[in-house]
């Protein structure tokens, strides 16, 4: 990832709140001690489809803010095969809803999510789950614990469909 594309995205999620959906704002201040789950993304490699669509929704005040987060983010290799983009990631009709079905309010670590039967997701649907399987197999958990100053990335390779 490089070094302007994280300064735009830094410039994007500073100050301005977003309303997701009846969501709520999202704080105005990021977490003062490490790197937000926004920056996690930006910096990892796999990534580029998640972090666009992430901008192209106003979302990034969302995932940066101080509130603790768990979100379930795809692969490029996910979206890709969802036929998304970076190219096309701003023609996806309910982008915002499909991003924040793969965001789950607080700091939930792996084993939290895995002995859940469902759990709730930021646009006020539920994901399933069955151990690493999520949604009857739209996505499988394949990375987790990835700690952000905001809460807990887990890495998944599908795309969940609210």
């Amino acid at each position: 990832m490089n070094a302007n594309r994280r300064t735009v995205l830094k410039g994007l999620g500073a100050g301005t709140a977003t309303l997701v959906g009846g969501v709520g704002a999202a704080a105005a201040e990021p977490p003062s001690q490490g790197e937000t789950i926004v920056d996690v993304a930006v910096a990892a490699d796999g990534f580029d489809v998640l972090v666009t669509a992430v901008q192209e929704a106003g979302l990034v005040d969302t995932l940066s803010g101080n509130r603790q987060l768990t979100v379930f983010a795809p692969t490029d290799a996910a979206f890709n095969a969802a036929g998304i983009t970076v190219d096309n990631v701003g023609d996806v009709d309910g982008l915002g809803d499909v991003l924040t079905y793969h965001v789950v309010p607080g700091r939930r670590k792996a084993n939290s999510i895995v002995n859940a039967s469902q759990v709730p997701t930021l646009n006020g649907a539920k994901v399933d789950v069955e151990g690493t399987d999520l949604n009857g197999d739209q996505a499988d958990i394949i990375d987790t614990d990835i700690e952000a100053s905001n809460g807990i990335i887990h890495v998944i390779d599908g795309v969940l469909q609210p």
